[in-house]
């Protein structure tokens, strides 16, 4: 919506970089724009959380059937996988990244973990208490940017279901895992 607003006020196309480093953990909120760019951009404008948290949906709809180049919330029944090379922002093998290690299938944390839970597995923070696969996606980065400026010096995430949007969460955590 703040975008929209944006555009209706300036009257014409606006293209607009990353809000973030590239290969950071990506912004959900102003406040974790302002950390991962700083003094380096002269305006943020705060339009709130966002809605979904994670990034688009990118599918290619050149001749043919749509092939699905990077998951996100918005899903596509027809996007199995298949095999082909992603020709799409936030693929590079670690990409979405804190600055810690991150643990990923963890059912308990360590004693220098911060745990990030999901459904029946607590932790310090929770994805979802309740398992609501949308939820999680909504709140995967900024619990991200909460474990990486937590006290511990490493990460551990709950197992998340693969099914529908959980697919496009698992994507994000297996490449903020990777170093």
């Amino acid at each position: 919506p703040a975008m929209q607003a944006l555009l209706r006020a300036v009257g014409r196309p606006l293209a607009a970089p990353s809000a973030n480093a590239s290969g950071s953990i990506s912004p959900t909120r102003a406040e974790h724009v302002l950390k991962s760019l700083g003094g380096r951009i002269p305006l943020i404008i705060d339009g709130g959380a966002t809605e979904r948290g994670l990034e688009s949906t990118i599918v290619a709809a050149t001749g043919g059937p749509l092939r699905l180049l990077r998951p996100g919330p918005i899903q596509i029944a027809a996007t199995a996988a298949s095999g082909e090379t992603i020709e799409a922002p936030g693929q590079l093998a670690s990409h979405y990244a804190p600055s810690k290690p991150l643990r990923l299938g963890a059912s308990s944390a360590e004693a220098d973990e911060y745990l990030i839970g999901f459904g029946e597995v607590a932790g310090d923070s929770s994805l979802s208490p309740s398992g609501d696969l949308v939820e999680a996606a909504a709140r995967l980065f900024d619990l991200l940017h909460q474990a990486d400026a937590s006290s511990k010096p490493r990460i551990a995430v709950a197992p998340v279901p693969g099914e529908g949007v959980g697919a496009a969460i698992n994507d994000r955590l297996r490449r903020a895992a990777e170093k």
